[in-house]
């Protein structure tokens, strides 16, 4: 079918009749024998988020956000370049972050339409890279987690009525366009959910989501399926789906969310990096950390949400006291860091891709930004502070693995 038809066709379903939901009889789904195209489990997932562009944050682009901002970021903010520059640096996948509302909106939802169009765009600037990509269902109906990045910050309702239908239906309308045989050559996978808050759901619907999100991609094509920790212990998954045809298991590492992991020194910050890799052998699944990034402070502006303060400075409402001051972490480039700073930040970017490539490989957050030092991958680059080629080190093995 052509890809104007597909887009008819869902647009039809997304206006018209909403189908019914029913939970996937995967028992009696055959588990499918063509491997993705993409080696997982013997090639290692080196690769990057594109944040900031179909769903914002407001740390990633302030200008969007700013009631006086000249400069609005939209769809133009990333180009063909950005694939090459990718390709370039020695990665072999994008991860696109997307909304529920890009392709089942809600009534009355106040989001932006027209993100698909882009969407193609992007598989097609990944495919002349030589990129492989994974769509990444960021932001459900109800919000997963009460995160800004959901698309909705407060309570978390996605369990709530109607949302995990919804989701399960916006899961199928992305599966019936890009799993399909002309696109399934670039987009490898697709990631049924980002950061479900599992200590606040219920987890056995956590994981018939995942079974249920599992059967709908493979009805429509042999990719991989990707589905999340949850915030639980990554290998308490074990035996979830154990055995089911290329699912993935994605997990985050970040060490700025919590005041205990602030106050580690540099080589603390290494050390935790070290063992995160460690825990992870032994997860019964393929296993990608899908975020992770050089940050070892919360000073980023707006990191924690507009008009929010930080947890290193102590102006974070219930986090921990001052630790120390943000100084020129806040917003720029990681050029102005001190020879130690710079030092200290290569180090644990190097401890963390050895840690994360003991499993099957890693994607940072993020590409590009408006000036967020530690996470934005081309800046890192820019400054010598990740490494080029990818597979060099400063320091050997810093993990002694």
């Amino acid at each position: 079918m052509h890809l104007k038809s597909l887009h008819l066709l869902v647009a039809l379903l997304v206006g018209g009749v909403q189908s019914s939901f029913l939970p996937w009889d995967w028992a009696k789904k055959e588990l499918g024998t063509r491997a993705p195209t993409f080696d997982y489990g013997n090639v290692k997932v080196r690769g990057v988020n594109l944040g900031g562009w179909f769903v914002l944050e407001p740390w990633i682009t302030p200008s969007f956000f700013e009631p006086f901002g000249e400069s609005v970021v939209d769809d133009t903010f990333y180009s063909p370049a950005d694939f090459q520059q990718i390709a370039a640096a020695g990665l072999n996948h994008v991860r696109i972050p997307i909304g529920y509302w890009a392709i089942r909106p809600l009534p009355g939802d106040p989001y932006v339409q027209g993100q698909l169009k882009h969407l193609d765009n992007a598989i097609i600037w990944a495919r002349d890279a030589g990129l492989k990509v994974w769509i990444d269902l960021h932001g459900a109906p109800g919000s997963q987690n009460g995160f800004d990045n959901s698309g909705k910050r407060g309570p978390i309702e996605w369990q709530q009525g109607d949302n995990v239908p919804h989701t399960i239906e916006a899961i199928r309308d992305l599966a019936r366009i890009y799993a399909q045989s002309q696109y399934n050559n670039v987009v490898t996978a697709i990631e049924l959910l980002n950061e479900p808050f599992g200590g606040s759901l219920d987890r056995g619907r956590i994981e018939q989501y995942w079974k249920d999100g599992w059967g709908t991609v493979r009805e429509f094509g042999d990719i991989g399926v990707v589905i999340g920790d949850a915030f639980f212990d990554t290998k308490s998954w074990n035996g979830v789906m154990t055995g089911w045809a290329h699912v993935l298991m994605d997990t985050h590492h970040y060490q700025v969310f919590d005041g205990g992991q602030l106050q580690q020194s540099p080589q603390g910050h290494v050390d935790a990096a070290c063992s995160f890799g460690r825990s992870l052998l032994g997860v019964d699944k393929w296993t990608v950390v899908g975020e992770w990034s050089g940050a070892r402070t919360d000073c980023t502006k707006w990191l924690n949400g507009v008009g929010r303060g930080t947890r290193w400075e102590g102006t974070l409402s219930g986090g921990p006291s001052k630790i120390g001051d943000c100084g020129n972490r806040v917003q720029g480039s990681v050029a102005s860091y001190s020879p130690e700073e710079k030092a200290n930040t290569r180090a644990y970017i190097e401890a963390q891709l050895d840690a994360y490539e003991l499993v099957d490989g890693w994607f940072f957050w993020t590409w590009k930004s408006e000036g967020s030092p530690d996470w934005e991958l081309r800046d890192l680059l820019a400054n010598g502070l990740f490494p080029q080629p990818i597979t060099s080190r400063e320091v050997h093995n810093r993990c002694g693995f």
